[in-house]
């Protein structure tokens, strides 16, 4: 979609594996550091150690407010709403005075598992000798949980926690449509911008991977076998691939229209010059064959009224799964041919809803330090994977503009460009 008015970045804000911040998450980029590792405390019976990307020594009370909030908070909120809170500080918001009817929220988000100890006391009240009594359960149900429990795991829940933080009490929204919500917000928030309805917008994505039920779910359904060595588990495009490595974490963006942002003279990051969002039915199961991926790449170009060569780089989806990745850069080989790509879960892990927030605050740093950070764990090229993986050390950016990408397995695509500041 082109936009009827510029919509520029203002403001970052990253909650990740790598680090808290964007210069510690930039810092952990040009180092190379990986952010996956084993988490022995999420181990269980019959299961192996899982490994993942989790965000270490994150203390929600930093950034929480008020504290008592942290009640009907769960980690995917808690993430969210520190990455949003970095971000405004960022953009420079809390500096002049804002129409707060005229700043909204769009936030990517996906099912929220609930912390297993909550459920403990339900269970034991379902228990009659030592066998589970389901026609107990809904008296057990009410008894034993926190009357306001159900608000710590909806998906809404991330932005309206961060409407009333932020005073934002505009155009109020949430996405959930797995791995492409977090570019959907984003594109949703340029929407609501370039229709007028709006001056700025706070817009990203959380999610938040770590949890059993995923652990229990995922080793059955194409996760990573590289325990030995975990944060060499996520390998994308590489020939050594083997499966999905899953980690948490929130990334957040400052939407403003130009005009808004000259007014209040805030630092200009990045500029969202165009998007796009495809489909393609996948049959009986099979992978997708990466049509909606070149329609919605193409798209994205058209709306930015860019050629392929305007392109610096592409930041790819990148799963690391066999069937996905292979597509991928297939279909990206076949709209850009050698534009050089790198793959950013290769530090941190797929974060499901989140995919994208992450890479997108990648995207618009990316500008400030002229430097593209390579893809961790690329050793083996695998030859139907015929892309130009940047890897080994950063690359320098060329033109200065950047398509980012994400994709899901039941066939959705959606792109996106940014420029630099002109």
């Amino acid at each position: 979609m082109a936009l009827d008015q510029d919509v520029v970045v203002t403001g970052v804000g990253v909650v990740s594996p790598i680090g808290i911040g964007k210069e510690a998450f930039w810092t952990a980029l040009g180092e190379g550091r990986s952010g996956i590792r084993t988490l022995p405390y999420f181990s269980a019976p019959g299961m192996r150690v899982p490994f993942g990307g989790e965000v270490p020594d994150f203390d929600p009370k930093q950034y929480v407010r008020p504290r008592k909030s942290l009640k009907v908070m769960s980690r995917d909120i808690q993430l969210a709403f520190a990455a949003a809170d970095m971000a405004c500080a960022d953009a420079g918001l809390r500096q002049g005075p804002l129409d707060p009817e005229r700043m909204g929220v769009v936030l990517g988000a996906d099912m929220m598992p609930c912390d297993l100890d909550e459920l403990l006391g339900t269970y034991r009240g379902c228990l009659v000798e030592g066998r589970f009594d389901f026609r107990r359960w809904g008296q057990a149900f009410p008894a034993e949980l926190f009357p306001l429990w159900m608000l710590k795991y909806l998906p809404n829940m991330p932005a309206c926690h961060i409407g009333i933080a932020q005073d934002a009490r505009g155009h109020n929204n949430t996405v959930t449509l797995g791995e492409v919500s977090t570019l959907s917000a984003i594109c949703e928030a340029a929407r609501v911008l370039g229709r007028g309805q709006a001056d700025v917008m706070i817009a990203g994505g959380v999610g938040a991977k770590i949890h059993h039920a995923f652990w229990a779910r995922h080793q059955v359904l194409g996760y990573s076998q590289h325990d030995s060595n975990p944060s060499a588990a996520c390998r994308p495009f590489d020939a050594q691939r083997d499966g999905v490595v899953y980690g948490e974490g929130a990334g957040v963006l400052i939407l403003e229209s130009r005009r808004h942002a000259e007014q209040r003279q805030a630092r200009i990051l990045a500029r969202l010059l165009g998007f796009a969002a495809a489909f393609e039915p996948c049959q009986n199961g099979q992978p997708c064959q990466g049509l909606a991926i070149r329609r919605a790449t193409m798209g994205a170009l058209k709306a930015a009224k860019l050629a392929t060569a305007d392109i610096g780089y592409v930041i790819a989806h990148g799963a690391s799964t066999l069937p996905d990745d292979r597509v991928e850069a297939q279909a990206l080989c076949a709209t850009f041919g050698d534009v050089p790509v790198t793959a950013p879960k290769s530090y941190f892990g797929h974060l499901g809803a989140a995919a994208g927030a992450l890479e997108a605050v990648l995207g618009v740093l990316a500008f400030e330090h002229e430097l593209i950070p390579p893809t961790l764990n690329y050793e083996y090229p695998d030859p139907q994977c015929p892309i130009n993986v940047i890897h080994g050390q950063p690359l320098r950016l060329g033109q200065p503009n950047v398509l980012i990408l994400s994709h899901s397995p039941n066939g959705q695509a959606v792109a996106l460009v940014l420029g630099g500041v002109e």
